[in-house]
């Protein structure tokens, strides 16, 4: 039975299923038109693109050569600037141990520098010394061997040798981080026929033979023991069986 003015149940219910239908396609389109602005600003507006790459951490490396390496031109969508890619290139300067690069909205990329720290200096070919980190990269070069840093016998290594990814000067490298403070700040040079040969020569004509990384704690006690005696000569690279003379 047709209610007074024709206003069915039927015709009601047609009629809100009809507005539901206007609703849920204005709240789809306004969805999609969010969407889509967002989509603009964040892959081509230039309210979100690089405008400037800020570069920390460095004293050796020159932040235009960092930027150079990167390699990212200015105005580029920061959502699309691939950051591992970046730091991958930045890792390319010899100098730079590893890189971290972030963005930071709106606008500016960030590229932290973590740079390769002398271990050893090594005699270069046309004179000076090559100043290598425990990798063996050249990181620079000096006229002179600085203070502090011990020399790499070139008669464990022949200054014409690769030294990159030697075992050796790897392992000379680890044992002067294993020897106690006081020791560790006598070190004149070090010498390594082969990883688990390590000599570590001191001020004063005193030697030290340390062999491989292994059993640093109970190698340095014994040292410390050992020198109450101020002998010239230590062989600690056994533990269970030290020898000073």
């Amino acid at each position: 039975m047709t209610e007074p003015g024709g206003d069915s149940p039927t015709s009601r219910a047609k009629a809100g299923q009809l507005s539901r239908a206007y609703r849920a396609a204005f709240f789809a389109l306004l969805a999609a038109a969010a969407t889509g602005a967002a989509a603009w600003a964040l892959f081509v507006s230039p309210l979100l693109a690089v405008r400037s790459v800020t570069v920390t951490g460095t004293h050796l490396v020159p932040a235009a050569e960092v930027l150079a390496a990167a390699g990212v031109p200015p105005g580029t969508p920061l959502i699309r600037v691939n950051t591992a890619q970046v730091a991958a290139r930045v890792d390319t300067i010899s100098q730079v141990s590893d890189a971290i690069v972030r963005r930071s909205w709106p606008d500016r990329l960030v590229i932290v520098i973590r740079e390769r720290t002398p271990a050893l200096a090594v005699t270069a070919p046309g004179g000076g010394y090559d100043l290598v980190d425990a990798d063996g990269v050249v990181v620079r070069w000096a006229a002179r061997r600085p203070a502090g840093l011990p020399l790499y016998s070139a008669a464990a290594a022949a200054p014409v040798a690769p030294l990159r990814g030697d075992p050796d000067l790897a392992a000379a490298a680890a044992v002067l981080g294993e020897l106690p403070a006081g020791v560790r700040r006598s070190v004149v040079s070090v010498s390594a026929p082969g990883p688990d040969q390590v000599t570590v020569r001191l001020a004063g004509g005193i030697t030290v033979v340390w062999g491989g990384t292994d059993r640093a704690g109970a190698k340095s006690a014994e040292l410390a023991v050992l020198m109450r005696a101020h002998d010239h000569y230590y062989d600690v690279s056994a533990p269970e069986s030290v020898t000073a003379r």
